[in-house]
């Protein structure tokens, strides 16, 4: 059956047969599934009162296994923002009692967030809601199909990565 890419490619072939559109028809599929997935991520974290930003930092931390802490650089590295932005997010977060600040044991000059176990709570909740709502984003894939479309997706990302 035909989507919306289909029709997209249809139109370009049609207008524009000098082009080679075959790019659009993973890569439009590619988007419009990204844009289908942020979505879901931010109506599921919406329901739990989480912003998606709250979210990448309380994952950082939780991954970093015990004591579940990072100094601010590393959470940059982790979640791709600016200094001065995750100063203003570890400031609102530490304000809602989901990380704290403590001083480093070898170096009192850096500073480390550790996540609370309020943080914990809530990353664990939010991670169980959305690991669900992806399950059902891939169901319609058998699970051979999702491990081929995710080696495939992991080769198309090792230039960018």
């Amino acid at each position: 059956m035909p989507d919306q890419v289909d029709r997209l490619v249809a139109a370009w072939r049609r207008e524009r047969p000098d082009l080679d559109v075959e790019p659009l028809e993973v890569l439009s599929r590619v988007s419009r599934l990204a844009r289908h997935l942020e979505l879901a991520r931010k109506e599921t974290l919406e329901q739990l009162s989480l912003p998606q930003w709250q979210f990448d930092v309380l994952t950082a931390l939780r991954r970093s296994g015990p004591p579940y802490e990072m100094t601010p650089g590393e959470l940059m590295a982790e979640t791709l923002v600016t200094s001065g932005t995750m100063t203003h997010r570890v400031d609102q977060m530490a304000a809602a009692r989901l990380v704290s600040r403590l001083p480093d044991p070898s170096d009192g000059r850096v500073v480390r967030v550790r996540l609370t176990p309020k943080g914990r709570a809530a990353v664990d909740g939010a991670l169980g809601n959305l690991l669900e709502r992806e399950r059902d984003l891939l169901g319609r894939l058998t699970a051979p199909e999702q491990a081929r479309l995710a080696a495939l997706l992991r080769t198309l990302l090792e230039g960018f990565d």
